[in-house]
């Protein structure tokens, strides 16, 4: 199973799901979304608004792999449990944020090993490649690597 997070911001950010419903390498895989306030239809991904946080943590411990936008919420904890993380910024140049400090943190944990950032305007289907073959940096909770974190930002 596929978990596909976008967060609750108040901006759209279909194109996630747009790049998740095109992919060929995830067509047999179940994939369920919780969407936040994002509007999209889809036949082929389980889309569901707002999960509590017990439902929410069920579905990342389920995943396979996780599939996020940047917030660090969602990435730390798909962390915490081991899974192997895309990444897929929010980006205010399509007005899906204020600013792009999604892309400034996620580049920062891919450096390090801890997951992969899909770079704007590549080949989607290269990075679920690369994902699923992908052992990820064991995160430990680590308040030196938070604070090397927080100055990037």
């Amino acid at each position: 199973m596929v978990f596909v997070s976008v967060g609750t911001q108040k901006q759209q950010f279909s194109r996630i799901f747009e790049m998740v419903e095109k992919s060929k390498l995830l067509k047999d895989d179940k994939i369920v979304a919780q969407t936040g306030n994002t509007i999209f239809k889809s036949d082929n991904i389980e889309m569901i608004p707002s999960l509590d946080t017990n439902k929410f943590n069920e579905y990342i411990k389920k995943a396979d792999f996780v599939i996020c936008h940047g917030g660090v919420g969602t990435i730390f904890n798909a962390l915490e449990n081991n899974k192997k993380i895309l990444v897929v910024p929010r980006l205010a140049k399509y007005n899906e944020h204020i600013n792009d400090h999604q892309l400034e943190i996620a580049e920062e944990l891919d450096k390090e090993g801890y997951i992969i950032t899909y770079k704007e305007g590549k080949d989607f289907d290269y990075y679920i490649k690369l994902l699923k073959e992908f052992t990820p940096k064991k995160y430990i909770h680590d308040e030196n690597f938070l604070d090397i974190l927080r100055k990037q930002i």
